[in-house]
């Protein structure tokens, strides 16, 4: 099976565990492949780009007892305010999917069936990380989590269950990922999935008793057992394309790349492809890992309890000022920091005094000095190509890097040219270069930022696109105050 290499792209994030509302940790992974998604579109391609939850398992039914409702009146709720925040951070995600879906179920049971040749059922004798839903290899099991005085301490479990033959597909994925065919970047989260493939992997225990655990989806044929939620989570990036036999399927996979976090790389990158290799599938042509988004130092997290909700950035900064600061000054490859100031101070010294600036002083003067008449604008001639590489890479701060190279450039354009003493000059000829040249490159601009910052980007099109200055009726950035959040 081969897709489109020009025509159709696929990206995929994880799907967010709904045992709690979002928050602005979970906004980075969001905003990461919704760039990529709109630079495809930008260059032509068929999209689909899919996010969703995931609403199976212990913690769900225990979050929904503690509340009083049921596990799926629980993830209803979970999964709407999802759906909200996206809405509200302007994600451009063609497909939604919930775990809970009926589809995925039928279908999740269908992937099960075809990977059933590589499962065999034993006794599962071990650690259980209760807090991840997580089986725990003993070799990684922390030994003071191992002693039950421990906050967090592991559960001994010993259980009949599943078990899927990972081990055997050990040196095949390690191949792919050497030869960049399953290509994971950024470089350091490359060499830590290689580590731990040279340690080998151990099969895994791949369902719960049900008796133990009943929010889950049935094991096809035995009813005494449910997917484990990790296994079955897994399944969605398939499902959402109606695998095996719908046409989205079929012209879509793979993915061309799969946005996660750092802490669940082990499933993406080693139980992940040794289902599909199982299947018989194509791997992802491309796995980006990102960090964690800070406060104090600290990741926020919904056990913490140390969460910011975009609703709060956004109401204050606009949808485009919370993009930016996240896209350009979270970094794409390791850990970031936030706080009310550092975005502040993006706000105003860039978005507003850079690129704010840069608009509002060239349609002032285009109005003034030739009533609003742009005249022929000559092509930008910018270098874009590291642009282009950083895309490619996941690098999504670099690439905003290039993009304000440019703005600085064409504000130090400015005040060399000094367009206010051409006027007073009456060199009218080289007034209109000047300025045809400032127009030419802010809508150069624009169509670097539209992945970024869509609003943005089509509001100065607006302005300049037309050979006639169409003024905005507000400021593109106007100046925010922080006190007065």
């Amino acid at each position: 099976m081969e897709k489109s290499q020009t025509e159709n792209y696929y990206v995929t994030t994880s799907i967010p565990y709904a045992n709690g509302s979002p928050h602005l940790g979970h906004s980075l992974e969001f905003l990461m492949a919704d760039v990529l998604a709109r630079a495809a579109r930008q260059s032509g391609k068929k999209v689909i780009f899919s996010t969703g939850t995931d609403e199976h398992g212990d913690k769900i039914a225990q979050k929904a007892a503690e509340h009083k409702v049921t596990p799926k009146v629980f993830v209803d709720d979970i999964s709407t305010q999802f759906k909200e925040l996206q809405k509200d951070m302007n994600i451009s995600n063609d497909r939604f999917i919930r775990t809970t879906d009926k589809g995925h179920e039928q279908r999740a049971a269908i992937i099960w069936g075809k990977l059933s040749h590589d499962m065999y059922k034993g006794k599962y004798s071990g650690w259980y990380d209760v807090k991840e839903e997580e089986f725990v290899p003993e070799g990684q099991a922390d030994p003071a989590r191992k002693e039950p005085s421990h906050p967090q301490a592991y559960k001994r479990l010993e259980e009949n269950n599943y078990f899927f033959k990972l081990s055997k597909y050990t040196n095949a994925i390690k191949d792919a990922i050497e030869k960049d065919e399953f290509r994971i970047i950024p470089q350091t989260r490359k060499n830590e999935i290689l580590s731990l493939l040279n340690e080998g992997l151990n099969d895994i225990s791949v369902s719960r008793p049900k008796d133990k655990l009943s929010w889950g989806v049935d094991v096809p044929g035995d009813n005494t057992q449910v997917m484990y939620v990790w296994f079955e989570a897994l399944m969605n990036y398939l499902t959402v394309l109606g695998y095996p036999e719908n046409a989205d399927f079929k012209k879509f996979w793979p993915p061309d790349v799969q946005v996660v976090g750092k802490d669940i790389i082990r499933f993406h990158a080693a139980i992940w492809p040794a289902m599909l290799l199982s299947l018989g599938l194509p791997l992802p042509k491309t796995l980006f890992v990102h960090g964690f988004i800070n406060i104090n130092g600290e990741a926020m997290s919904k056990s913490v309890g140390n969460g910011v909700h975009p609703k709060e950035l956004i109401s204050h900064y606009g949808v485009d000022g919370f993009r930016y600061f996240i896209l350009r000054h979270i970094p794409s490859y390791n850990d970031g920091e936030f706080s009310w100031d550092l975005i502040d101070a993006a706000y105003n010294n860039e978005l507003a005094n850079q690129l704010g600036n840069a608009v509002q002083r060239t349609a002032s003067m285009i109005m003034k000095y030739q009533k609003g008449l742009i005249g022929e604008m000559p092509v930008a001639d910018h270098d874009i190509g590291p642009y282009q590489e950083a895309l490619e890479n996941c690098q999504f701060d670099r690439a905003l890097d290039e993009v304000f190279q440019q703005i600085k450039g064409l504000n130090q354009y400015i005040d060399e040219e000094k367009p206010w003493t051409l006027a007073s000059s009456n060199d009218s000829d080289h007034l209109r270069e000047v300025l045809a040249y400032q127009a030419s490159s802010l809508v150069q601009i624009a169509d670097l930022l539209e992945p970024f910052l869509p609003d943005s980007a089509t509001k100065i099109r607006y302005v300049f696109s037309d050979g006639v200055i169409r003024p905005l009726k507000n400021m593109l950035f106007p100046k925010k105050d922080l006190d007065n959040k």
